[in-house]
């Protein structure tokens, strides 16, 4: 009890140093900054790992975000100064994994676990949700913002046709690369924070190992995802007044590619419960 108490302590300490410092450098909105307290606080209420996945991909796609924003900021209609993300986005890139961390937390009694399916099948099933939803997330954020920076020309991935830079769904070698480098950040995190958090037998603890390149191919696939979606249901155009590529059709409008029928918030969401959910999966049959 005494050690769950100092735990909890320690996680608000952490989520309410984190959500100032991301408020006060515009990586998040006030409502951004509330939600995403809550949430930084059970992930690390829960297991010092999980908290350290999230802080991963908080840390380093916020950095990533602020590099080059002059060049965003000619190329992206939505750009906000520091990246700054509402509560919607918060949700959309952490919801999923802090239901599933608390579950986890409720069968295990806030004790970090290796993954072994012959322990616990659903606790592997949950724990491999967790590193395939933040290599996910992580993978798109690096692939999104690293790839705009890229001279290469994008294409379309449903029809490899050169389009203008911020087309939903255009990819480069580029942006595929750097998803998979953010899963493999995603996986190292887990692993290396294991070595402190977790006991498990040798056997066991060797085979975590392979967390690292299957968080690089969930990483690879959940751009690989939100790209193909983006380009199919998510709309594109080219607005000829401010000269940039935009969401929404109107009368100022050339369509690009896509229909109106998601968002980049619920093409994010749709990707990432995919990626959890195969991610999951091949966790079970892993390990």
């Amino acid at each position: 009890m005494e050690t769950l108490v100092i735990q909890s302590s320690i996680a608000l300490l952490i989520a309410s140093v984190v959500a100032a410092r991301a408020f006060l450098r515009k990586s998040l909105d006030r409502s951004g900054a509330f939600f995403g307290f809550l949430v930084m606080a059970l992930h690390f209420a829960v297991g010092y790992r999980f908290g350290a996945l999230l802080l991963a991909f908080f840390i380093t796609s916020s950095k990533l975000t602020k590099v080059g924003e002059d060049k965003k900021r000619s190329i992206d209609a939505d750009f906000k100064e520091g990246g700054q993300r509402n509560w919607i986005q918060v949700l959309a890139n952490s919801g999923i994994a802090t239901v599933l961390v608390v579950i986890a937390g409720k069968l295990t009694r806030c004790q970090d676990k290796c993954l072994d399916s012959k322990d616990s099948a659903l606790v592997t099933c949950l724990i491999g949700g967790i590193i395939g939803h933040y290599s996910c997330c992580n993978g798109d954020t690096w692939s999104s913002e690293i790839g705009m920076l890229s001279n290469a020309q994008p294409r379309l991935i449903t029809t490899f046709k050169p389009v203008r830079r911020g087309t939903n769904g255009a990819v480069t070698t580029t942006g595929l690369l750097a998803a998979a480098a953010a899963g493999g950040v995603i996986g190292l995190t887990f692993v290396l924070f294991g070595f402190f958090t977790t006991k498990c037998n040798y056997d066991i603890a060797l085979k975590q190992l392979l967390v690292i390149p299957l968080a690089v191919i969930a990483g690879l696939f959940g751009s690989l995802i939100d790209s193909l979606l983006g380009a199919t249901l998510q709309f594109s155009g080219f607005c000829t007044v401010r000269n940039k590529v935009v969401g929404k059709p109107g009368p100022t409008v050339k369509k690009i590619s896509g229909m109106t029928i998601l968002d980049n918030n619920a093409v994010n969401l749709v990707s990432v419960m995919l990626t959890t959910l195969l991610t999951s999966i091949a966790c079970l049959y892993i390990f």
